[in-house]
């Protein structure tokens, strides 16, 4: 009896130290978003790194924009297509293609996909994208990336999480304007995100009001000898 219980507590020391050893990783690698700012002008922004084949990106889809109008705060997006997802990486180069003609019409197409995400796969991906296109009068053209900017462009946003650790899409900050003053929060409980965002707001330095122009004196008109 002695001996068994001997053997399940080295089992369990064991299976112990195999989970620290498992967990100890992932947290040294946590997404560090210290190298994030917002736009330049913004005191605030939301920073969000998405796949849009990712069942939670399209759940948080919406929660990151409603927070962004009511805060008047602008959002930040960078893809990050994870391997697993065969569609995920075409469908950032139609939003890229999109946000060449405008920002907005850009966002809107992510949204798009979003909401439709559960019936699209790869082989339909461009029916989808062409009946936003139709909608929105903008035709896809039939070569895409002709250059390779947006896949360019991809690869840098994937690149950049990959440098500040991400692990999982989506991976929301909330970064501020004030340095070391106002150190980027990674959001991980969303119905925090609006109390995260007043935070910020509160430590983030205001704009400085923009200086009236100084009147300039009209010179002097000489009197004139009778």
């Amino acid at each position: 009896m002695t001996r068994k219980m001997n053997n399940l507590a080295k089992r369990f020391i064991h299976i112990a130290a195999w989970l620290a050893l498992a967990i100890a990783p992932a947290v040294s690698r946590a997404a560090d978003g210290s190298s994030l700012k917002p736009p330049p002008g913004a005191r605030v922004a939301i920073v969000v790194f998405e796949d849009m084949e990712c069942p939670d990106c399209a759940r948080a889809y919406p929660v990151i924009w409603e927070a962004a109008k009511k805060h008047n705060i602008p959002v930040v997006l960078h893809d990050f297509p994870l391997q697993m997802h065969p569609w995920s990486f075409d469908a950032a180069i139609f939003a890229r293609y999109f946000d060449s003609k405008s920002q907005k019409l850009g966002d809107d197409f992510r949204g798009f996909i979003f909401q439709n995400q559960q019936q699209i796969d790869k082989q339909n991906l461009r029916q989808w994208a062409d009946k936003f296109a139709s909608t929105n009068n903008s035709p896809i053209p039939f070569v895409l990336d002709p250059d390779g900017q947006f896949k360019t462009k991809i690869l840098a946003d994937r690149q950049l999480g990959t440098q500040i650790g991400l692990q999982h899409t989506p991976t929301i900050f909330v970064v501020g304007n004030g340095g070391a003053a106002t150190p980027a929060v990674e959001v991980e409980d969303r119905t925090k995100l609006d109390q995260i965002i007043e935070d910020m707001l509160q430590k983030a330095p205001a704009a400085p009001a923009a200086k009236k122009p100084v009147a300039k004196k009209a010179p002097a008109k000489k009197a004139t000898k009778k």
